[in-house]
Parts: structure tokens; C-alpha cells; sequence
């Protein structure tokens, strides 16, 4: 035991140089690329010799890139919308409702998580070829929303467990109908979790490769599918600007979801203050 106890202050410095380590090693790749993008030379070359815009303005001015950019945003505000309409109701379900089988239905749900995507794109691409739905964007967001749905599922189920169903039962107790208690009272207070939910399916679809490589096609090729299709040929410079742009939406997405949340833990704190 004393050998123990003379080994745990060591462990306990050497804990954050090693997540420092392995921070440094994860953000490595996502600053090479982000170096990448602002070289202003023909060739992909790290570091670069020159610094400029130039990718980024030739892949603004690109009308394959800013086709596959808006398929991108329209495939992924679709599935956004109908991962997170679909996954507050079924969080609401699994929160308020009283049923039997409710873990196996929640391990249901959750599937898509565990079972890795390829498998998930060639079952989906042998239900839209027969259907004649490869390339069809509404059809692309309704298999993504299938990826996004466990995600949206598991942050409503969390958020609707901050609610307090003694409200719900307040309400109904002085008229007001299900529709108008579920209108006027759970979704303004789970709000902060929609958003927070919406904000990760939108960026789950707009990050997909897998499912849109397979379904796709050449009407609706989305900007992950772009990049690959371009890698086939060559590494062009302005791959490292798309890349770095994604990146940027990454960013912003994470950003405002961590603002999100510190708002409403704000105005929690503020609230048990008054009270």
C-alpha cells in the first residue's frame, strides 16, 4: 500500500502533460490542414512558401463547389428538421410515456449508432435504387435524419428530464388541453435542448460521407462527396480550404451550442437566486 500511495502523486502530475500530449497529437492534423488552405502555391506543400486566398476565393468562385456546397445545406437542414421533430416526439415518449419494453424500443432507436455506417448506406441504397430515389435530396435527408435521430434522441431525453412534469399536470389542471400544455409549456422549456439537438443533426448530415456516396448520385453530390471524388484524381490545394471551411462550421456549430448552454445555466442560476 505505502508503495501505492508513494507512485499516485507522480500519476497525478503526469495526468495533464499526457492530455496535453494527446490534445496536441488530435488538433495536429486540423492545423496542418488549416495551414494548408492559406498557401498561395500550385501544390499541396506544408509549410506553405507563400500565404494568400486563393483557394478559398477559387472555391467560392467555383460553381461545382458552391453546387455541391448548397446540396449540402439543403440535404442538411432537411434532416435536421426532421431528425429533430421526429426525436422530440419520440423523447417525449420515452420521458412522459408509460409503457412496456421501453429500454428495448430506446435500444431500438439507438442502433444506428452501433451499427457502422457502410452497412447502414448499402441497405439504404438497396431500397432507393428500386424506388428510383439515388440523388433525390428530400430522400438523402431522410437517411441521414436515421444517423441523426439517436444523437437528437439522447439530448431531448436529457433536456425533458430537467422539465417538471408537476408543471405539465399544473396546467392541465386549470383547462388547458395536451396540445396547448405540449405547445406553451414543455417546448419552451426544453427550447435550449432543441436548439442544442438541431445543431447536432444539422451537423451530422452536413458532415456525411458514408450514406451519401452511396445515394447521392450525380444530382445531388454533397460537399464530402465532392472532396472525395476529387481526391480520386488529385490532391488539389483547394481540397485543404473546403476542408478548412468545414472545419470553421464545425467550430461555429460547437461554439454556439456551448453558448447555448451557458446561457440556460445562467438564467437557471438566476432563477434559484430569486428564488
Amino acid at each position: 500500500m505505502a508503495a501505492r500511495t508513494d507512485h499516485q502523486p507522480l500519476l497525478v502530475r503526469a495526468l495533464p502533460v499526457y492530455v496535453t500530449a494527446a490534445g496536441l497529437l488530435l488538433m495536429a492534423p486540423i492545423v496542418i490542414v488549416i495551414v494548408l488552405a492559406f498557401g498561395d502555391q500550385g501544390v499541396v506543400k506544408f509549410p506553405p512558401e507563400a500565404y494568400g486566398l486563393r483557394w478559398f476565393k477559387a472555391f467560392f468562385g467555383d460553381s461545382r463547389w458552391q453546387k455541391a456546397l448548397g446540396s449540402s445545406l439543403l440535404v442538411a437542414a432537411l434532416s435536421c428538421a426532421m431528425a429533430t421533430a421526429l426525436g422530440f416526439m419520440a423523447a417525449y415518449a420515452m420521458a412522459r410515456g408509460r409503457f412496456g419494453m421501453k429500454k428495448l424500443v430506446l435500444s431500438f432507436v439507438l442502433m444506428p449508432m452501433i451499427v457502422p455506417h457502410v452497412i447502414t448506406a448499402i441497405a439504404m441504397y438497396f431500397v432507393s435504387a428500386p424506388l428510383n430515389m439515388v440523388g433525390n435530396p428530400v430522400w438523402i435527408a431522410l437517411c441521414h435524419s436515421v444517423l441523426s435521430l439517436p444523437i437528437v434522441l439522447l439530448i431531448l431525453l436529457s433536456a425533458l428530464q430537467g422539465v417538471d412534469a408537476n408543471l405539465e399536470r399544473a396546467a392541465l389542471s386549470l383547462g388547458s388541453s395536451r396540445l396547448r400544455v405540449f405547445t406553451h409549456v414543455v417546448i419552451p422549456l426544453a427550447w435550449p435542448g432543441i436548439v442544442s439537438a438541431a445543431l447536432f443533426a444539422f451537423l451530422a448530415s452536413f458532415d456525411e460521407l458514408v450514406i451519401s456516396l452511396f445515394l447521392a448520385g450525380v444530382r445531388a453530390e454533397t460537399l464530402p462527396v465532392r472532396i472525395w471524388n476529387s481526391l480520386h484524381l488529385q490532391v488539389e490545394p483547394i481540397i485543404a480550404a473546403v476542408s478548412a471551411f468545414l472545419i470553421g462550421v464545425t467550430a461555429l456549430t460547437l461554439l454556439l451550442d456551448a453558448g447555448i448552454r451557458r446561457s440556460r445555466e445562467l438564467l437557471r442560476g438566476r432563477e434559484r437566486h430569486a428564488a
